[in-house]
């Protein structure tokens, strides 16, 4: 009877055993996936590509008020160049 006895206790403490290792899997993948969710939000709406983006959209601003005042210097320089090639009594 002793040995049917420690026969079953065997198989308790082996079903245990294997219960314990598929809780700690399943925790051990939950925590991994938590983890890497929370990296690729931060990735992708973290504070870093918060601020390259509102860099790149001050560039811009900065970049197209340039490209307008070089448009009303080229107007200026151009009327200038027409003029003087007016005058010009070579060509």
């Amino acid at each position: 009877m002793s040995d049917v006895l420690d026969e079953f206790d065997q198989e308790k403490k082996e079903e245990a055993e294997g219960s314990a290792l598929f809780y700690l899997k399943l925790i051990s993948l939950i925590v991994a996936v938590v983890g890497f969710g929370l990296y690729i939000g931060d990735v992708l709406f973290g504070k870093s590509s918060l601020d390259v983006l509102l860099n790149l959209q001050a560039d811009k601003d900065t970049l197209s008020q340039k490209i307008q005042s070089l448009k009303e210097e080229n107007a200026v320089l151009q009327k200038e160049y027409f003029e003087l090639r007016q005058l010009d009594p070579d060509r």
